[in-house]
């Protein structure tokens, strides 16, 4: 996780996502670089327009955003389990979506 972290980093401040650049920032933040997963990450970015992935990643995010406190009047007990039962099915779907972005 620490190796995309990285890249997020380097892409924000606007530098090139390569293997120097990468180690320098993780070994910056006290670890130790692992040639195989800097080489990984850096291969598997380099196709990837990120500022439009991450776009999408907050198109998809509102679906796991819980309504405010108060946004809706009091209901009946029988449809606050139904909306408990869906809002966990909400959350269960968007962590398996999570999931597949680090592989």
């Amino acid at each position: 996780m620490e190796y995309v972290y990285a890249g997020m980093l380097i892409h924000k401040l606007g530098g090139k996502i390569d293997e120097d650049t990468v180690k320098k920032v993780i070994q910056a933040a006290g670890g130790t670089p692992d040639d195989g997963r800097v080489k990984a990450l850096v291969a598997a970015l380099s196709d990837v327009d990120i500022d439009a992935a991450i776009k999408e990643a907050a198109v998809a995010a509102p679906a796991a955003v819980a309504a405010p406190a108060g946004a809706a009047p009091a209901a009946g007990a029988e449809e606050k389990k139904e909306d408990e039962e869906d809002k966990k099915k909400s959350a269960d779907d968007a962590a398996a979506g999570l999931g597949s972005l680090f592989g």
